[in-house]
């Protein structure tokens, strides 16, 4: 069974007594790392016990397709559920997960990390269509998955975060999803569980602005020209863990703004009162920029932005080129339109 991105959370907090095998994979191996951990979790607390948790790497199932079944089958010295875990990342032919599947024996829990796995992927086939299986696919957190892992590690530690102090976490926050939660825990324990509430200075102070690599700058240097700039924030983007669709969907966010901001001041609105009326609204530190871009961009020219980012995720999709190089000859393409 494929798992819809909406039913993860809940899965990974009380997963079905009758799934045997739990795939994770995508390119977000942060998450693909944190999600199998938290699963096995679910069954041993303490992943360290010998006894009751096996490590397999993909390599032993090719050597010896029967070692899954005889890991899941073990019994555990002194009693209780068993993992067995298949890792670091990677990829091997179907037939172990298979064999167990069609009969599988004991009661352990299969957790197997993988690489981003295309749709053809024989593994990744098998988990979406078995029964007693779930592939679970991870993706760069975007705005909602942001949002709700803020809330969650600030929840634990009865913590809630002032409206400025969310929205800068969510806009330095970066794609990989186990190191996002490794910044919001130092938060956590800089201001003090149950302390708060957060607010932006607290978040400056503990996180900072990762900003060197943050997809706004990316978004700005693009509205307002600078190729300079948009190839330095780029090449950081990029070294930070971003992929390319997160770049350009990231773009296309700020693109479809400027579009509706345009759109206003062509009706008559002051540029001011068009930026105002934006919802939700954009951070107070973002505003002059994007004032400054948006007296470059007419709504026809933002919709040919458009175009040509929604042109390069479909390419990066499709085409098997480097999705980086498609995202960067886009880029720079309106980032040049821009200076005109």
């Amino acid at each position: 069974m494929k798992l819809e991105a909406r039913r993860i959370a809940a899965f990974l907090a009380k997963p079905d007594p009758s799934v045997r095998a739990v795939l994770l994979y995508g390119p977000d191996q942060g998450a693909v790392r944190e999600r199998a951990e938290r699963l096995a979790r679910q069954v041993v607390p303490d992943l360290a016990d010998p006894f009751r948790v096996a490590d397999l790497a993909w390599s032993d199932l090719v050597a010896d397709g029967a070692r899954l079944a005889d890991e899941a089958a073990a019994i555990a010295f002194g009693g209780g559920r068993r993992v067995v875990r298949v890792r670091p990342p990677g990829e091997a032919r179907a037939d172990a997960f298979a064999s167990f599947l069609a009969d599988p024996k004991g009661d352990a829990l299969v957790v197997a990390e993988a690489g981003d796995l295309a749709k053809s992927s024989a593994l990744r086939r098998l988990f979406e269509g078995a029964e007693g299986a779930v592939a679970i696919a991870c993706y760069a957190d975007e705005a909602a998955g942001l949002a709700q892992l803020v809330s969650e590690v600030l929840g634990e530690a009865k913590l809630r975060a002032e409206p400025e102090a969310e929205d800068y976490l969510r806009r330095v926050l970066g794609a990989d999803r186990a190191m996002n939660r490794r910044e919001l825990e130092k938060l956590v324990l800089y201001v003090g569980p149950g302390r708060g509430p957060v607010t932006l200075a607290d978040a400056e102070a503990c996180i900072g602005d990762r900003g060197e690599g943050n997809l706004d700058l990316v978004c700005d240097a693009l509205g307002e020209g600078h190729l300079a700039a948009l190839e330095e924030a780029l090449r950081r983007a990029f070294q930070s863990g971003e992929n390319a669709i997160a770049v350009l969907r990231r773009a296309m966010g700020h693109f479809q703004r400027l579009h509706l901001a345009a759109g206003l001041v062509a009706e008559g609105r002051p540029a001011e009162s068009a930026v105002q009326a934006l919802r939700p609204p954009l951070f107070f530190r973002r505003q002059a920029p994007f004032r400054r871009q948006l007296a470059r961009w007419t709504p026809e020219r933002a919709e040919r932005a458009l175009r040509i980012l929604l042109d390069a995720e479909i390419d990066c999709k499709s085409t098997g080129a480097r999705d980086e190089a498609i995202c960067r000859q886009a880029l720079l393409r309106i980032a040049v339109a821009a200076r005109r």
